[in-house]
């Protein structure tokens, strides 16, 4: 029997009311997703300036490093079996999206460990900290809602792109990070939207909490000709070369030192005997923490030839001995104080310089030249991109396969 006009406008009005119902319950998540991650951001970013404050005002606390590495090893031994691989655990869940729910507790786990990183004077980073926090709270927040308006691997996009939006204040680079440091073929077209707007919703519920973030100046940049072009595709190269020495010991030195000291108890106290007695001998805490004040000087010029090179020396030997946080603020570090010791080469603004390898070195240590381009077109303006477009791509295609993050991606796995 032919349906009569009634029944098709019936049946299009249910059809309306079901797509807004999806919508109003996407916009939901997105929103609680957005919200959550960037206030544990703002929480993270506010009580890592005042542990560090606390740290500089008292250095004594260096010398605690070994108590810092026992109490992160303790706590993850007894509480943290599961989430110990932090940010790869969130990278095979987005590949393997039938595994079990992350669970929760990788947030206050990394956030508690990073903070005790910080407090005696590890070098380490805090993208990974806020990553991770966002991954964990996206993939809980999906499973409150009875008929997930989203897939889990969108929810896991959306956690990543937050936690790294709200930490560097870039939403349009934290959207872009989250698809493209997975490197998958099939991600989900339709997460667009969504990553986007968690974002964008993270960064302004970390400003509005009073979060600060780091802002830099490249000053006047040079005229654009092809040799200023041809001399930042030079800085490019060496902007790589230093991802590529960052990824290859950061990758050799946690594998020799699992193999040597198989405790993970043990092994973080050990390294951070190391590290004190370092500290013991040289009484200089430069290298240790984020190093925010060594990015700063050095868009004045004014750090030494071989910072770059330590920095890595002591990001990854912190990081491979079993300490909390990211790489990525130390890899800023490296980037903005290679550049300068490049300027006695090369005849750029040391400005200039130090903005390209601050994102170029990121750039080639985690495979996403697009969101760094992105992220240094936020922090220093639209007018660097030829210069950012030359360095990042450069750094990207020189510092090899290899990323700081380990991911083995499906790529006959169906997006959902």
């Amino acid at each position: 029997m032919q349906k009569t006009p009634f029944f098709k406008g019936a049946l299009l009005r249910t059809q309306t009311k079901v797509l807004w119902r999806h919508l109003g319950n996407w916009l939901l998540l997105v929103l609680f997703i957005g919200i959550a991650s960037g206030s544990a951001s703002a929480l993270f970013l506010i009580s890592l300036d005042g542990i560090t404050e606390v740290r500089g005002n008292h250095p004594w606390l260096i010398y605690l490093l070994p108590l810092g590495g026992l109490l992160i090893g303790w706590g993850y031994q007894s509480y943290g079996k599961q989430v110990e691989q932090d940010t790869a655990m969130l990278l095979s869940a987005y590949h393997q999206p039938l595994a079990q729910t992350i669970p929760f507790r990788m947030a206050p786990m990394v956030l508690i460990g990073t903070l005790i990183t910080h407090l005696f004077g590890g070098s380490a980073g805090r993208e990974g900290t806020a990553v991770q926090m966002g991954g964990a709270i996206a993939d809980q927040s999906a499973r409150w809602f009875k008929r997930a308006p989203l897939g889990r691997r969108t929810v896991l996009l959306c956690g990543i792109a937050a936690g790294f939006a709200a930490v560097f204040g870039t939403p349009w680079a934290g959207a872009v990070f989250a698809i493209e440091v997975m490197r998958h073929k099939h991600w989900p077209r339709t997460a667009v939207l969504p990553i986007i707007t968690v974002a964008w919703v993270a960064h302004y519920t970390c400003l509005i909490w009073g979060a600060k973030h780091s802002s830099y100046a490249l000053g006047v940049l040079p005229s654009l000709a092809f040799t200023s072009l041809g001399y930042s595709l030079v800085a490019g190269l060496c902007f790589g070369a230093a991802a590529w020495l960052f990824i290859q010991l950061g990758h050799w030195q946690s594998t020799t030192f699992k193999r040597w000291i198989p405790n993970n108890l043990w092994r973080p106290m050990l390294g951070g005997s190391v590290l004190a007695a370092v500290y013991l001998l040289t009484q200089n805490d430069r290298y240790l923490g984020l190093g925010l004040p060594v990015i700063a000087a050095a868009f004045e010029g004014a750090v030494l030839p071989f910072d770059f090179l330590l920095k890595i020396i002591f990001t990854t030997f912190t990081l491979a001995v079993g300490f909390k946080g990211g790489e990525v603020t130390p890899l800023f570090f490296i980037g903005a104080t290679l550049g300068v010791a490049l300027g006695g080469f090369l005849p750029l603004p040391l400005p200039l310089l130090a903005g390209m390898g601050l994102v170029a070195v990121f750039a080639g240590a985690t495979n996403s030249p697009i969101a760094c381009v992105i992220m240094g077109m936020e922090l220093f303006g639209i007018t660097a991109a030829p210069y950012l477009i030359v360095a990042c791509g450069m750094a990207y295609l020189f510092s090899g396969k290899m990323g700081i993050y380990s991911v083995t991606p499906s790529a006959h796995s169906p997006a959902t």
